[in-house]
């Protein structure tokens, strides 16, 4: 994607589905319940930088591709005049490691109203990429990890306690987040 394509995003929303829900680190004007059609959230990416390190990766969320799915989240509008610093800043964010690709997608707000929105979504040919891992498989790599910022439990429990928070249902999450806390009590 081309950078012009997203500066000319006015107004610029972003679409958050995981730690942008609680942690945007950029100044929210307005947000809303959104859909991305195509899309599910997913602890596809092993984390070697945040959440994990390279000797122990963690695993972070994911938009993947996925045709009959679906992902709830919230988009965020950017204030009006911090595009530019709020697109730098997602880029050093986000992109630290190239797993993720930078596009521009169509959210449904509800109500019904549609946006384009600036997403992060997984590159299935990247090497942190990793797919079909089972929900116990999951559960153990994020029961143990810790990266740059912080342990990879906390990241899971923000995330999920953020959806419930917001009405928004993900069984795996919730599924996740117990089997973690069980785990967890036992080291």
């Amino acid at each position: 994607m081309t950078e012009e394509k997203v500066f000319q995003q006015k107004p610029l929303w972003v679409f958050g589905y995981a730690s942008l829900l609680w942690n945007p680190g950029f100044p929210v004007a307005e947000q809303r319940l959104a859909t991305l059609e195509g899309y599910h959230r997913s602890f596809c990416m092993r984390s070697i930088h945040h959440r994990g390190t390279e000797e122990e990766p963690g695993l972070v969320l994911a938009l993947d591709l996925a045709e009959r799915e679906t992902c709830h989240g919230l988009a965020l509008r950017v204030e009006d005049g911090a595009e530019a610093d709020t697109i730098a800043y997602l880029r050093d964010r986000e992109l630290v490691s190239s797993a993720y690709l930078e596009r521009l997608v169509p959210l449904v707000l509800e109500g019904g109203e549609t946006v384009t929105a600036l997403a992060y979504v997984i590159d299935p040919d990247h090497v942190q990429y990793v797919a079909d891992l089972s929900l116990e498989e999951q559960a153990q790599i994020i029961a143990h990890a810790v990266g740059g910022r912080g342990p990879n439990p906390e990241y899971l429990w923000n995330t999920a306690d953020h959806l419930i928070t917001l009405g928004v249902e993900d069984t795996d999450l919730d599924w996740l987040s117990a089997r973690v806390r069980e785990l967890s009590k036992t080291h």
